[in-house]
């Protein structure tokens, strides 16, 4: 159900008879008797359209208290639709509510027909001008967001797995931890999950925990309302209320300020919250996507992140892995952010030398997809001509190499069993303790017994 519509009057029996239409159509109210008890439910309530008379006690012809009340809640709210109401009407009082902030005005006896369709249409409009603000911050944080990794390439194995993970789990409103290290684009994975989800036609709110400070947590995630604090010029829409009926990522989740993290549970576990100002409670229906590259087990065990929190966020957990497990999607990846490059820059093709593909193939990719990306731009930008080698890419001259070219001409260590790696440990703690197997014995936690039973297990 809607947010209630707020009915203002000191007549009982108009309030009564406002409520039963309104709930004929399905609309909730709450009912205010005075301005004063009307400020109060303000306070207490999210309120979707008022309806208010504009006569009371003090004057029941003047209509200066509700032209009053107009005015004070348009100064708090700048788009609560406001419905004037009187029984004592006449175009002056009308043009002069409309002037401080009334949306429509209406002379009782009213026609009940005619005042569901203002109620109608200044709901729809409220609606429609909440989305817009909505939009409007949405691109804004879009147009702030840097190194966004685009292009859902799959022909590896083990991202044709994370796919089929995230299919299976879209339609559900479970919420989901990504891990894997940095730039193995979480967040494409996450955009992935949003648009097979049934939120898909709402938005998708990004926020980097790491970027918001502590101080302005709660401003951040759940708005404020003006006057606030010092600088709260105008109402703010936190990233919880933007997220609302779509899916809300929080990127590098474990960042999150300690003292912050409470009220972040609250929220996830309540779906309810309070704008920094305000003493009324909000709801919210979002769906919950997280994402870190940092152990958050280890991260509970030396208490910097709250093991109930981890619970509430890793229903279901998926690993990204990083881009040297996936070597059947370095090629394609690589292609596909040379294509972006020469549409970004309007420039003659490029193309990669076999020299320069087998050199992409053996890097270890330290920093993933996003390296990636850069250096096929940066490769891009230094080739001189339609071909792009090895000197071009400017990779690190030492890195691990994980083909088998890198191994041409030198000899490899052969793999040892189980069996024999025991025993090279224990030949090493006995040199290291000039044969002193008690002493050996201890630094490796077994008793003496143990250790020469497992040394003359290895044939020593």
């Amino acid at each position: 159900m809607n947010d209630p519509i707020l009915i203002i009057d000191d007549d009982e029996g108009v309030r009564r008879a406002l409520s039963l239409l309104l709930l004929e159509e399905g609309y909730a109210s709450v009912q205010a008797s005075s301005p004063g008890q009307a400020m109060q439910l303000l306070k207490q309530h999210t309120i979707s359209l008022l309806i208010t008379d504009l006569n009371f006690t003090e004057d029941t012809t003047s209509a200066q208290e509700g032209l009053a009340l107009i005015e004070q809640i348009r100064a708090d709210d700048e788009h609560l639709p406001i419905i004037a109401i009187t029984g004592w009407g006449s175009i002056e009082i009308a043009v002069k509510a409309m002037q401080l902030g009334a949306n429509d005005f209406v002379q009782k006896p009213w026609e009940n027909e005619r005042l569901l369709t203002i109620v109608r249409t200044q709901l729809q409009l409220a609606k429609a001008h909440k989305r817009t603000q909505k939009l409007a911050v949405h691109n804004q944080l879009l147009q702030n967001e840097l190194g966004v990794v685009s292009g859902l390439i799959a022909h590896s194995e083990p991202i044709k797995h994370v796919l089929a993970t995230l299919t299976q789990v879209a339609k559900s409103d479970v919420s989901v931890l990504l891990t894997g290290e940095n730039g193995t684009g979480k967040s494409l994975f996450a955009r992935y999950l949003h648009d097979l989800s049934s939120r898909k036609d709402e938005q998708l709110i990004s926020v980097n925990m790491g970027a918001v400070s502590e101080n302005l947590f709660e401003s951040e995630m759940f708005g404020h309302v003006k006057g606030a604090f010092t600088d709260a010029k105008s109402h703010r829409i936190g990233r919880f209320e933007l997220a609302d009926e779509g899916s809300l990522f929080l990127d590098e989740i474990a960042n999150t300020p300690y003292s912050q993290q409470a009220k972040l549970l609250r929220v996830l576990e309540e779906r309810q919250f309070e704008k920094v100002g305000a003493s009324k409670t909000q709801s919210v229906n979002i769906r919950l996507i997280t994402a870190t590259n940092a152990n958050l087990d280890d991260a509970v065990h030396q208490g910097s992140f709250r093991k109930d929190l981890l619970y509430r966020i890793n229903t279901v957990q998926v690993h990204i892995p990083p881009l040297r497990e996936r070597q059947a999607d370095i090629l394609p990846l690589a292609q596909h952010f040379l294509r972006r490059s020469i549409d970004k820059y309007a420039a003659q093709g490029r193309v990669l030398t076999s020299q320069a593909q087998s050199a992409l193939q053996a890097y270890h990719w330290p920093g993933n997809v996003r390296e990636l990306a850069h250096l096929m731009e940066r490769a891009h930008i230094l080739a001189p001509s339609e071909q792009i080698d090895v000197t071009h890419l400017n990779l690190p001259s030492e890195q691990p190499r994980h083909s088998a070219s890198s191994s041409e001409g030198k000899e490899q260590e052969p793999l040892l069993t189980l069996a024999e790696l025991e025993q090279k440990a224990l030949e090493r703690r006995m040199s290291h303790f000039q044969g002193d197997a008690v002493a050996a014995a201890h630094s490796l936690g077994l008793s003496r017994s143990t250790f020469y039973r497992r040394l003359n297990k290895t044939g020593k």
